[in-house]
């Protein structure tokens, strides 16, 4: 039986795209296991998959001070020592990490066990995470062409980024039911905030949500903790905490999609086509990888974007006009991608990367 580590976590970004290679690496015959964090949302995911999870410890590696900076290498210390021991009992033929802080000490006990370690960075820049773990990685993968610059040659290659088969599957109707709209004439609008979502974008919606009414139904996915039941019954508007299995029904009913500029997120959009708004996060809340992914997407003709720092009612709804305005150009742009699933190009490399296949 050949089998795989996968890991990373922190947020659903570092999680999904792991979780979309498992089907096909099952059919090639993988016994997969997780190696995460003690209570990160990988742990919740990865176990409604049906995968061995194992948790670690987790210390979060910061660029800006905090006294926690001085205890948290302990426990990366500590994170390392455990996946050592874990990969040695386990004995996987291959690592395959998606990047978070989690991630570091399974790539480096990978290394020091000879094991070989596929990393893959979302974002057009590496993040601080993979930045460690590149020196001890067999092989860099990346979604945007200008990220090749900052890898090593001898190790990136570009893949895009593995989606999950069922979002090409969605049914509109099941996702016009599950909200319980009564209009089929008003176009959808799906707001994603990010998992644990957006002040800045859930104010903006739910300020302009009277003016939107008039002319859409609108599904917000406002993040856990985000609710706001005042609006609960409000003809048109349908909010959620956050969607799995129904995400895919609700893109199948979305005329147009407002979302953050996570990697992951933007190539979603651009798989299925979607026309959409990208609200990146801005640079003082962030090291600014969702401008750099949005600014991307902008000049490949692919999107309109708003930044947070000038996020009012007025832009909004200005944005939301052009974009339908100019939506043959936008969709046109768009099919013009080369951009396709990755699952089949990653899965090769980590079959043509597995220890046994030396």
């Amino acid at each position: 039986m050949k089998k795989i580590v996968m890991t990373g976590g922190g947020t659903a970004g570092h999680v999904t795209p792991n979780i979309a290679l498992m089907p096909a690496l099952r059919n090639e015959g993988y016994e997969i296991s997780y190696i995460g964090s003690y209570d990160g949302i990988e742990k919740r995911l990865t176990e409604e998959q049906k995968i061995p999870y194992y948790g670690i410890s987790s210390g979060k590696l910061r660029r800006y001070f905090d006294p926690k900076n001085f205890s948290d290498p302990f426990k990366v210390i500590k994170g390392y020592s455990q996946s050592v021991r874990l990969l040695k009992t386990i004995k996987p033929d291959i690592v395959f990490s998606k990047g978070g802080f989690v991630s570091v000490p399974v790539i480096l006990a990978a290394k020091h066990c000879k094991i070989p370690a596929i990393i893959h960075e979302s974002d057009l820049t590496p993040g601080l995470a993979n930045k460690l773990a590149i020196p001890s990685a067999t092989k860099v993968c990346c979604n945007f062409p200008e990220t090749l610059s900052y890898l090593p040659a001898e190790k990136a290659v570009l893949t895009g980024s593995p989606l999950r088969k069922e979002l090409l599957n969605g049914k509109a109707s099941s996702a016009f039911s599950l909200c319980h709209f009564t209009d089929h004439a008003k176009p959808a609008i799906l707001i994603i905030g990010g998992s644990s979502g957006s002040r800045a974008i859930n104010t903006a919606v739910r300020n302009l949500l009277p003016e939107l009414l008039k002319k859409y139904n609108i599904i917000h996915l406002c993040g856990k903790g985000n609710l706001d039941r005042t609006l609960d019954g409000t003809k048109g508007y349908a909010q959620f905490e956050y969607a799995n299995q129904e995400l895919a029904d609700m893109f199948a009913l979305a005329a147009l999609v407002i979302s953050r500029a996570g990697a992951n997120a933007i190539c979603e959009l651009l798989a299925l086509k979607k026309l959409h708004i990208l609200i990146p996060l801005s640079a003082a809340a962030s090291r600014g990888d969702q401008i750099l992914n949005a600014n991307s997407f902008r000049s490949q003709g692919f999107s309109y974007v708003i930044e947070e720092e000038t996020l009012t009612n007025t832009t909004l709804l200005e944005g939301i006009e052009a974009v339908f305005l100019n939506k043959e150009q936008y969709l046109q742009a768009m099919s013009k991608s080369s951009s396709t699933n990755a699952v089949d190009t990653i899965v090769k490399l980590i079959l043509d990367t597995s220890r046994y296949a030396r």
